[in-house]
């Protein structure tokens, strides 16, 4: 039996993976395209139809962790406001990158390629600053000063006390819609540590003005794939069914876990992605089979365990029980 073409065992897929990409997405801000896109890539999807669903499913989860982290007062809406116009207009430049690359063939693999970097490179960099601000050290407050202290009118001030230059914002949001259209992602995997460690913005901030934008940014996207007619509707239905409690869930765990948390579970994360697209890459190149096994694998498991982590850390905050085995493991 199967449902818009799509068999039972497939909806429960889709289903399950939407609520842990929710829970994700409410935790980190990012509206789970940099999982949704490399999951529909392995399962076969065309390139300009998994671009096209990751954006769209940015769109429909976005909504609902935008209003949740707002009751939580999470949100920087002048900051938001800038990323949006700057990240609206890279969108379409990278849009356009990405269906000229599909006319010459080659947006699989360099598609593939891309996302392998960029995640590694993240990740690794987010995995070493949560570890260093543990020992009292840590790269991201050196780079912010420096960056505040470049003076370009009009200067911002957003929430935290953090003064910059609106130009610098704007230019990082240009960059980062760039990447977001020409890979298919809502931007935050990159805009998140971007606020973060380029800006100064506190982690809780940075994820709830991150899920702003994306709404807005996710639904600019969306719009121009669907154009083109490369949304593929009943996956995208599938998933955001199961995203809409999940998103609840993470947003309200950012209140409870603490801020190096937040950025360990987020390496992990960008981590698993980059070595799951690898894997998959390998194996098409190789004829390795066992490799797109692997790289399923890597994508689901880590999608379940970290959001698993992420809800029991929370619930060991909310008893104060920092003594059991599991929540020893989750909480720092």
């Amino acid at each position: 039996m199967a449902i818009f073409g799509v068999s039972l065992a497939m909806v429960a897929v889709f289903v399950g993976f939407g609520l842990l990409i929710g829970t994700l997405f409410g935790f980190f801000g990012m509206g789970g395209s940099f999982l949704v896109t490399p999951a529909l890539l392995v399962l076969g999807y065309p390139s300009t139809v998994a671009v096209g669903s990751g954006l769209a499913f940015v769109f429909g989860t976005s909504v609902i962790g935008a209003l949740r982290h707002r009751d939580h007062g999470q949100v920087d809406y002048t900051l938001a406001i800038i990323m949006i116009i700057a990240m609206t207009f890279g969108i379409e430049l990278g849009k356009n990158v990405v269906f000229f690359l599909d006319a010459t063939g080659r947006a699989d693999a360099i598609i593939n390629v891309a996302y392998v970097g960029l995640l590694a490179a993240v990740g690794l960099f987010t995995l070493r600053d949560a570890r260093g601000s543990g020992d009292g050290e840590s790269t991201g407050p050196g780079l912010a000063e420096r960056v505040q202290a470049i003076e370009i009118p009009p200067m911002v001030t957003f929430r935290g006390d953090v003064r910059v230059s609106a130009v610098i914002v704007a230019a990082i949001g240009l960059v980062i819609g760039v990447l977001s259209g020409f890979l298919g992602v809502g931007g935050g995997f990159l805009l998140m540590p971007a606020m973060m460690y380029g800006l100064g913005i506190p982690a809780a901030v940075a994820v709830g003005t991150d899920i702003l934008q994306i709404t807005i940014s996710g639904a600019f996207g969306a719009f121009t794939y669907a154009e083109s007619g490369s949304v593929a509707l009943p996956v995208v239905g599938m998933l955001l069914l199961g995203s809409a409690l999940g998103a609840r869930v993470g947003a309200g765990a950012t209140n409870l876990v603490d801020e190096d948390e937040i950025k360990g579970y987020f390496a992990a994360m960008l981590l698993a992605g980059s070595a799951a697209v690898a894997a998959n890459r390998l194996g098409d190149v190789y004829g390795i089979d066992v490799l797109g096994t692997v790289s399923t694998a890597l994508i689901f498991g880590a999608a379940l365990l970290v959001s698993g982590a992420v809800v029991l850390a929370a619930v060991c905050r909310l008893r104060g029980d920092r003594t059991g085995v599991w929540c020893r493991l989750t909480t720092s």
